[in-house]
Parts: C-alpha cells; structure tokens; sequence
C-alpha cells in the first residue's frame, strides 16, 4: 500500500503562485509515474500534469492543455515527494487538487483509470 498525502493549497489571489506537495509513504516503488489531477466544484477531475520517474534518474514531464508553460512538476527523491509549482493563477484554476501515483509500466499519464493510489486532496481557490 501506498499512502499520499497533498498540502500547500489554499486561498491566492489571481497571477499568484502556489507550490503544492504530494509525500508519499509506504510501499517503496523503483520506478512509477505521479500525477495531478483537479476537480472544480460540478465539474469532473482533469488532468493537470504527471512526471514518469525512476530510481536511477531521468525523468518525463506532461502538461494539460490549459497549463501553457504556467505549472511545473517535479520530484525529490531524497524525500519522496512530487510537487506541483503553480504560477500565474486563473480563477478558473480554482478546485480540489489530487496527486496520485503507480508503478504500472506503460502508463497513460493523463488517464485517472492509470492510477492504483490516490491522495485525499487539497483545496486551491484562486480569487479574482
């Protein structure tokens, strides 16, 4: 078992920024992919980025559409945590963000169904 757990959410006024963390704890994974999902209020979860990782290095990097260069993912291996750095925030951005996680090869990062793990998530308003 793999157990996620978000933070670094909150309140932000637009073109503001927020780094969101994902720490991850439990089973030990060699390689895996991370990712990020949202999910505004009416609305479905959507994908907003993952990172295709490995014990020995390297990694992949893949966006939403809506991202435009505005979002970064990353990882520290050290602490086995992703984080998520937000700039130029849209109210639009606003919603319930999700990290999850899996170490299922061949894995379609955008896809929710891809995932075995998921994260309680934690809340980004993003006023006007």
């Amino acid at each position: 078992q793999v157990q996620l757990v978000e933070s670094g959410g909150g309140l932000v006024q637009a073109g503001g920024s927020l780094r969101l963390s994902c720490a991850a704890s439990g089973r030990a994974f060699t390689v895996g992919v991370t990712g990020w999902f949202r999910q505004a209020p009416g609305q479905e979860r959507e994908f907003v980025a993952a990172i295709v990782w490995s014990l020995w290095g390297g990694a992949g990097t893949y966006y939403g559409d809506f991202v435009q260069g505005r979002f970064a993912i990353s990882r520290n291996s050290a602490k086995n945590t992703v984080y998520l750095q937000m700039n130029g925030l849209k109210p639009e951005d606003t919603g319930d963000y999700y990290c999850a996680t899996t170490s299922k090869s061949g894995t379609i990062p955008q896809a929710r169904a891809a995932y075995d793990y998921w994260g309680q998530g934690t809340q980004v308003t993003v006023s006007p």
